[in-house]
């Protein structure tokens, strides 16, 4: 009798546990509607960056019938909902690939190659031009830059050809050249102030593209920006200068006699597009009124062209293994 009645609570004992597994299996199958299953954790949402697979280079190049005004300078084109912390993160870890190529570049110049690159940077007073050559230049090694400010020309310079001072500014091979303005400030200042006429700024722009053909032709690649900013946003840069007593030096007071020329100044830079952008050395015009993206934007076109140069460390004329040994044993 003992061990029968043993043998009863072992098999309900057994049923039990069957009867409570099938039930949680059906819990979980939500087999019952007075306990529906719980819907599955929402993916997060994507991360606001760049678009990785984004050719910035081909998004921002200047294309006809494209004009200033069609360019929203509060846009971040490529940089998808991002913010201030996210594009200076996405701008830092494109350092360590911008160095390496940069030293590519140099390195390939001591073997006897002729590449170089020349980045241009245009816009208008507070665009952010000298931010972003600080930056830029903060991720390449100091030895392999050649950075030039082209100021305003002097009586001398402008009475000679209009690339004088630029032919004296090109990066050598294995450099990396940085204008802050350029000498497009020849045809755009020259067009705005009417330092020259007509028939003599076409001739300056015909003579901008057979320089930059010859270039191209001896191995140097052309990366030109102009740093798109609103009138309202110059402005508010303006009066953040005078509100900082130690930016006090970077405002000229000549710069409210330029805002006057607003407009003029926005149609030079439209003939520039019309006249200097071309298929070998387009133009990209980068919103800049939203500063990280700027300097996003400016760091991911260099390190896109740097990459078209395709690139490979040089070859060398000796023994790798024989000179090894030759250093253990010194």
């Amino acid at each position: 009798m003992a061990k029968k009645q043993k043998k009863d609570r072992k098999d309900k004992s057994e049923k039990k546990d069957k009867s409570e597994k099938k039930e949680k299996t059906r819990r979980r199958r939500g087999r019952f509607a007075s306990e529906p299953v719980a819907p599955p954790e929402p993916s997060p949402p994507p991360r606001p960056g760049p678009d990785p697979d984004v050719d910035l280079s081909a998004l921002l190049a200047v294309g006809p019938p494209l004009t200033l005004a069609d360019v929203d300078p509060d846009a971040t084109p490529g940089f998808d909902g991002g913010d201030e912390q996210a594009g200076r993160a996405a701008a830092a870890a494109m350092g360590e690939e911008i160095s390496q190529l940069q030293e590519m570049v140099f390195a390939q110049s001591r073997a006897g190659g002729n590449r170089r690159l020349l980045l241009v940077l245009e816009g208008m007073d507070t665009s952010g031009k000298g931010a972003v050559l600080r930056r830029v230049a903060a991720r390449m090694d100091p030895r392999g830059l050649a950075v030039t400010a082209f100021t305003a020309p002097t009586v001398g310079e402008r009475e000679h050809d209009v690339h004088g001072r630029m032919q004296r500014a090109l990066p050598a091979p294995g450099f990396v050249g940085l204008f802050d303005r350029s000498h497009y400030q020849d045809v755009v200042v020259g067009r705005v102030q009417r330092l020259a006429d007509d028939a003599e700024l076409d001739r300056r722009h015909e003579a901008i593209n057979d320089v930059e053909r010859r270039l191209l032709d001896a191995g140097c690649v052309l990366v030109k920006c102009i740093l798109h900013i609103s009138r309202d946003e110059q402005r508010q840069r303006l009066l953040d200068r005078l509100a900082d007593p130690t930016k006090h030096w970077t405002y000229d007071p000549g710069d409210v006699a330029e805002r006057a020329r607003w407009d003029d100044y926005q149609r030079a830079y439209q003939t520039v597009l019309e006249r200097n952008s071309t298929a070998a050395a387009p133009f990209h015009v980068v919103p800049a009124n939203v500063g990280w993206y700027r300097d996003w934007a400016v760091a991911r076109l260099l390190l896109e062209h740097l990459r078209a140069m395709d690139l490979r460390w040089p070859s060398v004329d000796f023994n790798v293994h024989a000179e090894m040994a030759r250093v253990q044993a010194s």
